[in-house]
């Protein structure tokens, strides 16, 4: 019944975007812009704030009109720099929590965009990387770690900042190609044509830049640290190749592929591989 509906309301709101696309042209790009870049889940409200934030070290930082909620547990100089994935919150870390603890390292989580206690309507890699380069000024990370587009961001942050004090970057279930995004998208709300080169150039015109270079795979091949890449073959959410053609053009990386974890990957034989990588290893 669920799915029932939630087929007919996606293609209703196509449809109406679709008829907006003949009468009203700008407003259905914009409409359509705000279906894709606004999450519907992941905020958070202090009165009921997870009990593995409540234990943590909250600091609200405050950037011109940006409100941007961090986490923090607190160990030794060496800071690991957690980065949530779409529709998500910090509070998705808590079973690799335990794991990163027994290094005694600092751990630092952020909120992104219109996610958690951190402000904002829509989420793009573009403002959450802005939030990632602020929070890395204050606590200087060695070590990234990014879920899902969380694991986008990373990758596009170091390609457009290059922190020197990143030392290795750890995606998890990570896209690749924008426009694998934006197809399945549309398609999810069946638009037109119409809609659909509007949409692209929008996107075009806002990242300055072909859609075909706002790729995971592209950013990989211009950063110089170490990477590790998990991916689970059978992810529904953000498909196997994916994974796989970040690999390609990531210069030293490694790369583990899982079954049966899907997209979230959570496991602790995969975590300890994660803590292996980061703390065991030059």
């Amino acid at each position: 019944m669920k799915k029932t509906f939630y087929f007919l309301l996606t293609k209703s709101i196509g449809g109406y975007i679709n008829f907006l696309g003949l009468v009203a042209p700008k407003k259905a790009t914009q409409m359509a812009h705000g279906y894709f870049s606004q999450p519907r889940k992941g905020k958070l409200s202090l009165d009921a704030l997870p009990k593995t934030l409540q234990a943590a070290e909250s600091e609200t930082i405050i950037h011109n009109y940006d409100i941007i909620q961090t986490y923090i547990w607190k160990g030794n100089d060496t800071v690991v720099l957690l980065i949530h994935g779409w529709e998500s919150n910090s509070s998705r870390w808590k079973k690799m929590l335990p794991h990163l603890k027994k290094s005694g390292c600092t751990i630092v989580a952020i909120d992104g965009p219109a996610q958690g206690l951190s402000s904002g309507k829509e989420l793009t890699i573009i403002k959450y990387a802005e939030f990632i380069d602020i929070v890395s000024k204050k606590y200087q990370p060695h070590y990234l770690i990014g879920h899902s587009m969380g694991g986008k961001t990373s990758l596009y942050y170091q390609y457009k900042y290059q922190n020197p004090t990143i030392k290795k970057i750890v995606t998890l279930g990570a896209p690749s190609d924008f426009k694998i995004i934006l197809k399945n998208f549309t398609s999810l709300l069946s638009l037109n044509n119409k809609v659909k080169k509007s949409l692209e150039k929008k996107y075009t015109e806002f990242l300055n830049t072909h859609l075909d270079q706002i790729s995971s795979q592209e950013f990989a091949s211009k950063i110089a640290v170490k990477g590790l890449i998990v991916h689970d073959i059978e992810d529904k959410i953000v498909l196997f190749e994916e994974g796989k053609k970040i690999a390609k053009s990531w210069k030293d990386v490694e790369f583990i592929e899982t079954k049966g974890l899907g997209h979230k990957l959570h496991d602790d034989d995969l975590y300890k591989k994660v803590y292996e990588f980061l703390f065991e290893r030059e």
